[in-house]
Parts: structure tokens; C-alpha cells; sequence
């Protein structure tokens, strides 16, 4: 199966563990999915740029596509794990404005908020209508009680704020399929500073 990896620029992920092209790494399977027992990946690029914050944060960050084989384990969509992992040539990474992680963030939380307060505003700034820091604090203030919905709203001051929105989606929506690469996909569209 065709995967992306991030390492940095020496190919080392967390803990420096050193990767090399076309040298496949191995594990056992054992324990949780962050643990040394699983090779992380992502199932899309996007995903790669958009939720990087929130996983390893690795800064200045390099995207391989990888081979993932053995054993899978997945995070909701989040990240997923193997037990083989190859990496196979570096791709472009994709270059995300806050804009487009904004509407990522704003676009999960639309997924799995149901209070109408706070529903009133995405569309509102989705569309360029409305985003007035007022109008966000207003949302934020009406949809208190969402997780999901505050974490979407301050997505606006830091971009880790948005991939925690896609966190806390997955796991709200849990038993409820939430395509996160539709999602990716969507909030790249219509973005302004392009």
C-alpha cells in the first residue's frame, strides 16, 4: 500500500531513528500505535502537511512515499501504522496557508458540531462573509460546551488549533466515518491567498 512518511531533513523521525531510501524498517506490532512497535504514516499528503503539528512537529519537514506492508493499525483516519515500511523517492510537500488550515480546522468541527449557535458562523466565514475577530469570539462563546467548535474557531490564531479540530472530529465522530482527505481537499478550495 502507497503511503507518506515525514522525516527531516537528515531522514530522522522522532527520537532520531534514521531512515534511508529503499531500506525497509521493520517492527513487531506491539502496543499502542505511538509506540516503538508501529512505523507511523499518513494516508495522503494533505494529512501530512495538515496534522504534522499535532504528531511529530517536525520543522522543516521532507514527505516521502512509502510502502507500508505487515501488520495496519489506524488512528481514525488520523495517521496510520505498519509493521514493514519502505520509503521510496521524496515528493513535494504541500504548501498550506493558515487560510486553507482555518477552513480544514473549521470544516472537521462543521462535521460533528450540532449546536446551532455556533453553526450560524462557519458558513459565514467559509464564504468570506463574516471574519470579524467579533464574530469568532462570538462563536467560540455560543458553541463553548463543543470542544470541537472552540478548537475550530481558534484555529484563526495558531495552526496547530486546526489539526486538533481534525483530532478532536475523529474522535467525536467515532463509530461515524469521517473522511478526513475529502475534508483536506475541501479546505484547500476557494482560498484567497493562492
Amino acid at each position: 500500500m502507497i503511503v507518506y512518511k515525514l522525516t527531516d531533513q537528515n531522514l530522522q523521525t522522532y527520537g532520531g531513528y534514521q531512515w534511508e531510501p529503499g531500506v525497509a524498517r521493520e517492527t513487531d506490532g506491539s502496543g499502542d500505535l505511538c509506540g516503538p512497535g508501529w512505523l507511523h504514516y499518513y494516508h495522503d499528503p494533505l494529512l501530512s502537511a495538515l496534522l504534522n503539528p499535532i504528531h511529530a512537529d517536525i520543522a522543516d519537514p521532507v514527505l516521502w512515499e512509502a510502502e507500508a506492508e505487515g501488520l495496519h493499525r489506524d488512528d481514525r483516519g488520523l495517521k496510520g501504522g505498519c509493521t514493514r515500511l519502505t520509503l521510496l523517492r521524496r515528493i513535494e510537500l504541500p504548501q498550506i496557508t493558515t487560510e486553507q488550515r482555518v477552513r480544514f480546522g473549521i470544516l472537521c468541527a462543521k462535521v460533528i458540531c450540532d449546536n446551532p449557535a455556533w453553526l450560524a458562523w462557519p458558513d459565514r466565514w467559509l464564504d468570506g462573509s463574516d471574519r470579524s475577530q467579533e464574530a469568532v469570539r462570538a462563536a467560540v462563546q455560543a458553541a463553548w460546551a463543543a470542544e470541537a467548535a472552540a478548537w475550530a474557531a481558534w484555529a484563526a490564531e495558531a495552526e496547530a488549533w486546526a489539526a486538533r479540530a481534525a483530532e478532536t472530529a475523529a474522535w467525536a465522530a467515532e463509530g461515524t466515518p469521517l473522511d478526513l482527505i475529502a475534508i483536506a481537499r475541501e479546505a484547500l478550495k476557494g482560498d484567497s491567498d493562492e
